[in-house]
């Protein structure tokens, strides 16, 4: 434990000489995870219809991987469609990764690969479809393992029809058991996302219109995975400098005892919008109240500096 503390001391004072400044890259709708002491990222990242992952050791130096999925090398998805909102989870050694598929009639695929850098194979059809009926759009998808009874559990749900549907998920992870009977909460658009606390669940999601000032990340607090929603405001929202916060996701980084917000945000742009460009991937440092409630966010330019991911455990 001290060599531990030793070496991350003497490896953030070396590093706190570099830049740890928001943002971190150019993109949309970043999905974090923490494998083995690196935080990989994936967003939506561009117009080629091309997914890349990026990781980091430390939150201030990240490389590009891939492509680790090419929507050119997918049978099943019809042409003239774009590569948004991915999310990963690992189970038993196999990373999977979920994409969006759009826009409207849109799909959610899956893939499949052993690491999380991919490549990743796809499973050779769409895993949900709204086929183009009103109410529900096929993206943003989010798995959540539920840490209480073990089940993964699929949420989705687009700006169409601004509805959340959850499903339970196949013990192989690439197919659907069943649709669980959800409310949508109140202000909800799309990019839901879900995370445990304390015995709480937390779901949190984007609300307004992407290219908008109006764009914003919303939260609810539940006693399960599927409600009921005791829904809490807003904990991210627009200023003078950044505009249009919104499709986010939130990881607990143990070595730091800290939660962390990745979000996109627009920057050098005025006014309510519509905007154009290029978003930017930002990170912020996620404070809880005593009761569980999360504190509305502060979007900085400073970031959350550079932060020392190895655990308890390394040798």
């Amino acid at each position: 434990m001290l060599k531990l503390f030793y070496r991350c001391a003497v490896w953030l004072s070396a590093a706190s000489l570099g830049l740890a400044e928001n943002p971190i890259l150019t993109g949309a709708d970043p999905h974090a995870v923490l494998i083995e002491g690196v935080v990989y990222l994936y967003p939506t990242s561009g117009p080629h219809n091309l997914f890349y992952a990026y990781s980091s050791p430390d939150l201030l130096v990240w490389q590009r991987h891939g492509p680790i999925l090419d929507f050119k090398q997918i049978d099943w998805i019809p042409s003239g469609k774009r590569a948004w909102a991915p999310s990963l989870i690992e189970k038993d050694g196999t990373y999977y990764f979920y994409y969006s598929v759009g826009p409207k009639p849109s799909h959610i695929g899956v893939a499949f690969g052993r690491s999380p850098d991919g490549p990743f194979a796809d499973r050779g059809r769409a895993l949900l479809s709204d086929n183009g009926e009103p109410g529900f759009e096929a993206i943003d998808p989010m798995v959540f393992r539920d840490p209480n009874s073990g089940r993964y559990y699929l949420y989705a749900g687009g700006s169409a029809g601004a509805t959340l549907r959850v499903f339970e998920l196949t013990d192989d992870l690439i197919g659907l058991k069943s649709e669980m009977e959800v409310q949508t909460p109140p202000r909800f658009t799309e990019g839901a996302f879900m995370h445990f606390r304390n015995g709480r669940y937390y779901l949190s999601y984007s609300h307004g219109r992407w290219r908008e000032s109006s764009y914003s990340v919303h939260y609810a607090m539940a006693p399960g995975p599927l409600g009921p929603w005791d829904y809490q405001g807003a904990i991210l929202t627009g200023n003078e400098t950044y505009k249009g916060p919104g499709h986010h996701s939130f990881l607990y980084i143990p070595s730091a005892d800290r939660w962390y917000l990745f979000y996109h945000r627009w920057e050098n742009v005025e006014g309510e919008g519509p905007y154009r460009g290029s978003r930017k991937i930002a990170a912020e440092l996620i404070d809880y109240e005593a009761d569980g409630r999360i504190r509305p966010v502060v979007m900085t330019q400073e970031g959350v500096g550079p932060v020392c991911l190895q655990s308890a455990a390394s040798p």
